[in-house]
């Protein structure tokens, strides 16, 4: 036999394996046509809010979570520490403890930015200025830091007061508070 023949012929058994195998499974497979209209499942932008765009009432907005150590903020998906400690640090140091931290049996916390600690304050409310029946402990009415530097001027960081509302930059060699939060952005990714 010829080495055209051979080849040919090798093919066409090929084929036919190759149809003897896929025939079964098409017909266990059975129709490819869906069985009903697909559910919607696509939903426009104006269809799907952006998180920070819902304002709850604390006692909805607030979710204790990490076996008590920590507080869920539904309005914009961030984990608070629930109860931050008393001691104040410089900037550099603020952004080391927060790091290191461990609470509810996690790590992965950050210093937050100035919007994500500007957006705990309800500025209806003062000392403290956070929404009425928040579940936080051990708040100090004084200026906690920010992981923001200030762009006119590297020296200085941003922080938010939670006695007032304010939000200020100041000198990072001063001592502020540190208020650890999980999630979201942190000075690092940018």
């Amino acid at each position: 036999m010829s080495k055209r023949r051979i080849s040919v012929l090798k093919g066409g058994i090929f084929a036919v394996i190759a149809v003897l195998l896929i025939l079964p499974v098409m017909a266990v497979a059975g129709s490819l046509e869906p069985s009903a209209a697909p559910a919607p499942t696509m939903k426009t932008l104006d269809q799907i809010p952006p998180a920070w765009s819902q304002k709850l009432p604390a006692s909805e907005r607030f979710v204790i979570v990490l076996n008590n150590a920590a507080v869920l903020d539904k309005e914009t998906g961030l984990v608070w520490e629930k109860s931050p400690i008393l001691a104040d640090h410089i900037w550099v140091n603020a952004i080391s403890h927060c790091t290191t931290r461990y609470i509810g049996g996690r790590k992965g916390w950050h210093l937050p930015t100035v919007e994500q600690l500007a957006s705990l304050v309800d500025p209806t409310q003062s000392y403290p200025s956070l929404p009425s029946g928040h579940p936080f402990t051990n708040l100090q009415m004084a200026y906690y830091w920010s992981s923001t530097t200030a762009a006119d001027n590297t020296g200085y960081a941003w922080s938010v007061d939670f006695g007032y509302a304010g939000v200020n930059s100041g000198n990072k060699n001063y001592g502020g508070y540190v208020w650890c939060v999980r999630g979201g952005q942190s000075h690092d990714a940018y």
